[in-house]
């Protein structure tokens, strides 16, 4: 599952191979990657995407991550979705943007996968994550 997951996420390296390989034979935990090549990300506050993850059921979203701390939880979700989402408190990152991403099979320090990319390519359904947000925010009181 690791491989698949790391052979996905370097896809969007301008050489893919070589950047799967490089990480590989370096053993960097961290490295970052553009957004909006395959995926946006949507980073909500960790007391609202915690229980969202849990409303998604990790066992059918795609990839989570979440950052130092917990902070923030980050929602991989279709190209496209940064541009055209409105929340406040959501952080989006699309086209033009960087993020740090963490090696899908090792442990890292601070940013590290709460359900890893498996490669199979699968993404955040906005709107269910949008309905997850409603429902964890109502159980918060309103957030």
């Amino acid at each position: 599952m690791e491989s698949t997951g790391l052979h996905w996420l370097a896809q969007v390296a301008a050489d893919p191979e070589d950047f799967r390989e490089q990480w590989e034979r370096t053993g960097l935990g961290l490295v970052l990657l553009p957004a909006g090549r395959r995926w946006d990300v949507l980073a909500v506050p960790g007391r609202l995407g915690r229980p969202a993850l849990e409303v998604l059921d990790t066992g059918f979203c795609g990839p989570v991550l979440t950052d130092f701390g917990g902070e923030h939880v980050s929602f991989l979700v279709p190209v496209g979705t940064a541009a055209r989402w409105l929340g406040t408190g959501v952080r989006c990152a699309g086209e033009g943007t960087w993020i740090v991403v963490p090696h899908p099979g090792r442990r890292s320090r601070g940013v590290r996968w709460l359900v890893p990319p498996d490669g199979s390519g699968r993404l955040n359904d906005p709107v269910l994550l949008e309905l997850a947000l409603h429902e964890a925010a109502a159980g918060l009181g309103g957030w």
